[in-house]
């Protein structure tokens, strides 16, 4: 089995934190990559230095938000498959079917409790990196 990489793709400081924390917490090493804002993801997706494992992907994002992102992963035949979470504060019915629709693997909500967090990153990191069978990496990438 191939050792397993997150992308997070993250603006708040605080937040990125957090994920760091939880993993922590789940003792659960992963390395990490990490972009601040949608273009950066972009650029960095396009020629990565690791292949990630899953895209934890923040919507609200300064610049290019994470539905843009999501637009260009799908577009572009490198990352189409890779698998992608939206984790965002926004738990809007639009925003939820918007990311689907754009082809989104996966939609969560950022809990404010941080055990909740916890809870929450486990069973998408057990099913993800554990459970399910992840597409090989993107040929020419």
């Amino acid at each position: 089995m191939s050792e397993h990489r997150l992308l997070i793709v993250e603006d708040s400081d605080e937040d990125f934190q957090a994920i760091q924390w939880a993993l922590g917490r789940l003792e659960r090493t992963l390395p990490l990559d990490r972009c601040v804002n949608g273009d950066d993801a972009i650029d960095w997706l396009s020629a990565p230095p690791h292949w990630p494992s899953l895209v934890l992907l923040d919507l609200n994002l300064p610049g290019t938000d994470g539905r843009e992102v999501l637009g260009a992963l799908r577009a572009d035949p490198r990352t189409r498959t890779l698998p992608v979470v939206v984790l965002s504060t926004s738990a809007s019915e639009r925003d939820v079917n918007e990311c689907y629709a754009l082809g989104a693997n996966s939609y969560l909500t950022k809990p404010v409790n941080f055990t909740q967090f916890t809870d929450q990153l486990r069973r998408t990191l057990d099913f993800w990196l554990d459970a399910a069978q992840l597409p090989n990496r993107a040929e020419g990438v």
